[in-house]
């Protein structure tokens, strides 16, 4: 089992860097849409995912269209503040898509036009534009997670004997 976070476009590495240790801590694969607004190699993506790089499955892709062809026949969910559900709405399934906007602009508009059945939101004051793009990342794969009763996730804890 497992699931799939994408970034179209990201622009801040400190996010990438954050979504980026969720992906290697949850065991779902990042697939990064260039272009990118800095350098997998910068300080800032690396010290974000501290050490958890050598555990991180990371797909790289030069376009959205490219992203989109290679990826044609998975279930995706397109998380937007223009979306009427919830992302607690929707069922997840093993190996889906969840697919992030850049920071600035979101996904563009012409590919929530066709796919707006799959769109989420994450609800929020009118006020509110967004939430930051490593929090809302956290928040929809931990759901998805837990509709899949957390696969192959250690889900219990122990404390350390002094």
């Amino acid at each position: 089992m497992s699931l799939n976070i994408v970034l179209v476009e990201p622009e801040i590495p400190q996010n990438t860097g954050n979504i980026a240790r969720t992906c290697a801590a949850t065991g779902a694969t990042l697939h990064l849409v260039e272009p990118l607004g800095f350098s997998i190699d910068e300080k800032h993506v690396k010290r974000a995912g501290l050490d958890y790089w050598q555990y991180l499955d990371l797909k790289i892709y030069k376009n959205l269209d490219e992203f989109l062809e290679i990826n044609k026949d998975k279930k995706m969910y397109f998380a937007t503040t223009k979306a009427d559900k919830t992302y607690c709405d929707v069922s997840y399934e093993d190996d889906c898509f969840i697919v992030f906007g850049k920071e600035t602009k979101g996904l563009p508009e012409e590919l929530l036009y066709e796919r707006m059945e799959t769109a989420v939101r994450i609800p929020m004051i009118n006020e509110a534009r967004s939430l930051n793009l490593s929090n809302s990342v956290a928040i929809i794969a931990y759901e998805a997670l837990r509709q899949l009763e957390f696969f192959n996730l250690k889900n219990t804890g122990e404390l350390t004997k002094y």
